[in-house]
């Protein structure tokens, strides 16, 4: 079992947009940042749910499919559940749709009560108020042996990279330049140094880095 990061981060390190509105929750820079991961066949089926095909096949894609496969459980921060879009309405389920892409128990890290909401096909959140090493263990103890991946968003990331709680990270680095945003190694000086480190770069021009703890 490992505990897996991806990421999608700019050339100066920021994972994260600014200038969000009610309609673009995200940031005007959201869609440069993620553009190749999400032009890939793989997030197209597993997102929007398009059986097409259509969609990119390279090395974007491949890292794509790697992001779902071996996982038993994952836990994301209350933004990325999508707490901030409708705070005070008890009936939101997040905005990952009526079928989200997990299909694996979800633990987000909130300080809102909520029960669990079971989805369609599979994925059922359950929203916690703990620490990242307790929150790890509950996790650990549903997915199977499988590995936990720690979803996002930055905030919740940093958490877990600065507890050492991660044993694999992998970031892919979009060929631009935000300026703004939360930046992902602040405080991380050396992180490095705990790992193997292995580049590959896409046809889209994204630079994918893989730090591995050795085993």
């Amino acid at each position: 079992m490992r505990v897996r990061v991806d990421l999608n981060v700019s050339l100066d390190g920021c994972a994260t947009t600014e200038r969000g509105t009610p309609d673009n929750p995200m940031g005007e820079d959201w869609n440069k940042l993620t553009a190749a991961y999400v032009a890939t066949r793989t997030f197209r089926q597993r997102v929007f749910h398009d059986t097409s095909g259509e969609g990119t096949a390279g090395v974007d894609d491949r890292y794509a499919a790697a992001y779902f496969e071996g996982v038993g459980a994952e836990i994301m921060g209350a933004g990325m559940f999508g707490f901030h879009t409708f705070p005070d309405d008890l009936d939101w389920k997040g905005w990952w749709g009526d079928e989200p892409p997990f299909r694996v128990p979800v633990f987000v890290l909130t300080h809102r009560k909520r029960d669990p909401i079971e989805m369609p096909g599979g994925t059922t959140f359950h929203f916690v108020n703990t620490t990242p090493q307790a929150i790890l263990e509950r996790a650990t103890a549903v997915a199977d042996g499988k590995d936990v991946r720690v979803g996002g968003g930055v905030g919740t990331v940093r958490e877990f990279l600065k507890s050492g709680l991660v044993d694999q990270l992998h970031v892919a680095i979009a060929p631009i330049l935000l300026g703004r945003g939360i930046n992902l190694w602040s405080d991380l000086r050396g992180f490095e140094v705990d790992f193997e480190v292995r580049t590959e770069t896409a046809e889209s021009g994204t630079v994918h880095v893989s730090f591995t703890r050795p085993s």
